[in-house]
Parts: C-alpha cells; structure tokens; sequence
C-alpha cells in the first residue's frame, strides 16, 4: 500500500503539473498528504487486521518469477547502448499510458469551464463560492465525499485531472474537497478493476475502502492544518482559463530542449535498439476501454482545432 500511494502521490511530474495549475500550497498538500496516507492506511490495516484477505491475495497472485538482474557496474550499464535503448522504449510507454488521459482531462475542464454554469458546481458541492473560513465541518466532510465521487466517474487518470481541480477549485470548492479529488486517482474504476484482476474483488474493495477512508481523513486534515497556519490558498487566484499559456518565454526554449530529448530516445528505442526488450506494462487493461479513450482523444483534438481556428477568425 505504501509503494502504491507513494508511486501515484509522491512523484515529481505530478508536484510539477500541480503547482502549474494550483499553485505551492496544493503541491505541499499533495506531499504531504502522500506521507498521511500512507500513515492512516497503515494505521486502519493494523487495526483491522485483514490477514484472510492477504492470504487469499497471495493466493490470486500466485508465485512470481525471479527475473535476472544485471549485475553489471554502474560505469558500464551507463555506457551500454542496449540500456539505453530500454529507457527509449520505456519513455515511450511512458507517454502512451498517459497521452490519452491528459488530452481528454484538459478538453473537459475547458469545456466544463467555458460552458456548465456555476450553479451546477453549488449544487453538486454544497456552499461553494462562500469562502474558505465560512466553510463548517459538515460542509467540508461532503466535499471530502463528493469530490472522490466526482474522480471515479471522470474515469481519468491523475495526470488528467489537475486541471478539472483546478476549475473545481476556481470555482470555490473548498480545499479540502479539492485536494479528495486529487487524492482519488486510485479509486477510479480502471484501478479498481485492475486490483481485482490481481488480487480478486474483496482484496479490491478492501483496497478502495482503505484508500477512501485515508483521502477523507488526510484531507481535512490538511484543510484545518492550511487554516491554522494562515496559508489556505484563494479560489479567485486560480483561473485556467485566464492564463496566457502560450509565449515565447523560458518554458518555449525548455519545451525545445525536452523535444529533443524526446527526439534523442525515440530514435535509441525504436532505430538503434529494435531487437531490445524492456520492461512492458504490468497492468492488463480493457481493449473496449482502451478504444474509447482513443476515439475521445482524436475527438478532443478536432475540438481543440475547431476552437484555434474559431478564436482567429473572431480576431
């Protein structure tokens, strides 16, 4: 559980696209709040003790097979084209798990954002656009609830969701319900159903369970903790679709020398390294499911274009 939360909550790329949109003190909420996740989901399995459900866990899984490491120096697996090739071809997977999830997570929220109206959000999370410091206990649990609920029918993954957080959050769901939203990348129902496929469906919901009791309690948490200190972050500063992404400003020449990069891999991966086999995708995931985030991926790009050459004949 520890490795699960840390792998999803603790990484680099998603403190990067969180304080893009957000700002630092979601990014400290979501490090934070990693580690007290760990803590309370720790805490509930010692409590509970569910050492059947383990066991038959063990059982679904089966025994593993021991795969050969390589014991060569550091020196030498730097230099060896082969290695290489593998980070090429692992990038790449990289990116084909997450491209879809991106395209479709920022076309909604730019959709939501140009065209649900505020009421939809104040009644779907009770008393937004109220304040921070006027938010009750009770007004702050049902956000904690409702925001996971809102992940788990998005069906995207956390990459895509930060920016629908930040429209939740701009248009005044409280940061406890905000950061429960962020939180819930791992109560989705793919997760879910990928957890079942390993471990069989009572370890999954137990799973689901845990991770639902730890994102509500870590989150308010994090709310009165904000508070307390004085640095609960204001919805009127974050606005995504007010912001100029588009300049020719340090992050233009970054974008340069990282497309390059990219450039460098894919040619060591797929050209210099074809008969090399890496690592390839743990998880089994559903062919159908697969489909329709693709179709919805080309689709949200027609949506993009169509919105480009809108905006230019407007100006």
């Amino acid at each position: 559980m520890a490795f699960l939360l840390a792998s999803t909550n603790l990484v680099i790329e998603l403190g990067i696209i969180i304080s893009i949109f957000l700002g630092w003190q979601f990014v400290v909420g979501e490090y934070v709040g990693g580690i007290l996740l760990i803590l309370i989901a720790w805490i509930l399995i010692r409590v509970i003790k569910p050492s059947k459900l383990i066991e038959q866990a063990r059982k679904n899984l089966g025994e593993s097979e021991e795969k050969e490491q390589d014991k060569k120096p550091l020196k030498k697996r730097i230099k060896s084209s082969e290695n290489w090739a593998k980070v090429g071809k692992q990038y790449a997977m990289e990116w084909k798990m997450v491209w879809k999830d991106v395209t479709i997570g920022f076309t909604i929220a730019g959709i939501v954002s140009g065209f649900i109206p505020d009421t939809f959000f104040q009644t779907l999370f009770i008393n937004t656009g109220d304040g921070q410091s006027s938010f009750s206990f009770l007004t702050l649990l049902q956000h904690t609830v409702v925001g996971p609920i809102a992940a788990f029918l998005t069906f995207i993954g956390s990459m895509g969701n930060i920016p629908l957080a930040a429209l939740l959050f701009g248009k005044g769901v409280s940061f406890a319900g905000v950061m429960a939203f962020i939180f819930s990348d791992l109560v989705v129902f793919p997760v879910l159903r990928i957890n079942a496929t390993y471990y069989g469906w009572k370890m999954s919901f137990f799973i689901l369970f845990l991770l639902f009791s730890a994102l509500i309690v870590t989150s308010l948490f994090l709310h009165y903790s904000f508070d307390f200190a004085g640095i609960l972050p204001n919805p009127s500063s974050t606005d995504i679709t007010s912001k100029e992404h588009f300049a020719i400003d340090y992050t233009f020449y970054l974008n340069l020398v990282f497309l390059a990069i990219t450039g460098i891999l894919i040619y060591l991966g797929f050209f210099k390294g074809k008969e090399v086999m890496h690592h390839k995708e743990m998880a089994p995931k559903s062919p159908l499911l697969e489909k329709v985030l693709k179709y919805l991926a080309v689709i949200a790009y027609a949506w993009l274009l169509g919105g480009m050459f809108v905006w230019l004949w407007v100006v």
